[in-house]
C-alpha cells in the first residue's frame, strides 16, 4: 500500500504535526474503538465472547446480555508557573528534545483539583498554590483518555525542583522568552538544526501546546504597559 500510494505508514503521534482538527478527530475516535474493542472481545463475567452492534459503540455477551460501553480515563494535564517562568517535564517516552505539561491519571475517589496538587508533588516536589481549569480534549493514548487541562501556581518562595526520576526523565523552569521561541518551531526535525535551543514542544492539535501558548499569551499581555 505504502508504495502504491508513494507514502508511507507513520505513528499517529507523529502525525499530529501534518493533520487538522477535523482529521484528528476522527482518527482519534477510530482509534480509541479499535483499540477498546480488540482488548474487549469477552465478558469479564461468563468468560463467553462479546459481540458488537452495528455501530461499533457497545459490546453485548449474548450468555448474559451484560452490555459494556467504551470507557474513558480521566486525566489532568497541568502547566505549572512560578508567575514568571513555566514548569516542562520529559518522560523517557517522550521523543528526543521534548518538554510538555506535567500530566497524571485521576484516583478513584480523588477530585480534579486533589489530582492536580498530587501529581506536582508527587512528580516535582511543589505545592500548588492555586489552580485554574482551561479546557478539555478526548485523547486516545494510552487507551482513551480525557484530558482535562489546568494552570497552576506554586507557592512564592517555594520553586526549588525536586525530580521524582521514577515518573519523570526531567524538569525545568523556562521563561517566557524561551517558551515562547519554541512555539515557533515546528517540530523535532527543526530542533536538530540548531544545537542552540534545547528543546521542542507538542504539536498544535495537543492540548498541552494550548495550555502552553495560553501561558505565553497571557505572560505578553501583562508585560505590555497599561
Amino acid at each position: 500500500m505504502e508504495a502504491e500510494l508513494k507514502g508511507s505508514f507513520i505513528e499517529l503521534r507523529k502525525a499530529l504535526f501534518h493533520l487538522n482538527v477535523k482529521d484528528a478527530s476522527l482518527l482519534f475516535t477510530a482509534q480509541a474503538l479499535l483499540h477498546w474493542h480488540h482488548t474487549h472481545q469477552f465478558c469479564s463475567r461468563s468468560g463467553q465472547p462479546t459481540r458488537k452492534n452495528m455501530a461499533g459503540s457497545k459490546r453485548v455477551c449474548p450468555s448474559n446480555n451484560i452490555i459494556y460501553y467504551p470507557q474513558v480515563a480521566p486525566v489532568v494535564i497541568t502547566l505549572v508557573s512560578d508567575g514568571t517562568r513555566c514548569l516542562l517535564v520529559r518522560q523517557s517516552s517522550f521523543p528526543k528534545g521534548m518538554y510538555s505539561a506535567l500530566a497524571g491519571f485521576c484516583d478513584i475517589g480523588e477530585s480534579l483539583e486533589e489530582t492536580v496538587r498530587r501529581e506536582v508533588a508527587e512528580e516535582v516536589g511543589l505545592e500548588v498554590e492555586s489552580l485554574q481549569y482551561s479546557a478539555s480534549q478526548h485523547w486516545p493514548f494510552p487507551n482513551s483518555s480525557l484530558m482535562i487541562a489546568c494552570h497552576a501556581t506554586v507557592k512564592p518562595g517555594q520553586t526549588e525542583i525536586q525530580v521524582n526520576l521514577r515518573e519523570l526523565e526531567a524538569a525545568a523552569w523556562f521563561s517566557h522568552d524561551e517558551v515562547a521561541t519554541a512555539l515557533r518551531r515546528k517540530g523535532p526535525n527543526i530542533q536538530q538544526q540548531n544545537e542552540t535551543f534545547p528543546f521542542w514542544l507538542p504539536p498544535k492539535l495537543a492540548i498541552a501546546h494550548q495550555l502552553i501558548k495560553e501561558w505565553v499569551e497571557k505572560q505578553t499581555h501583562s508585560s505590555l504597559p497599561a
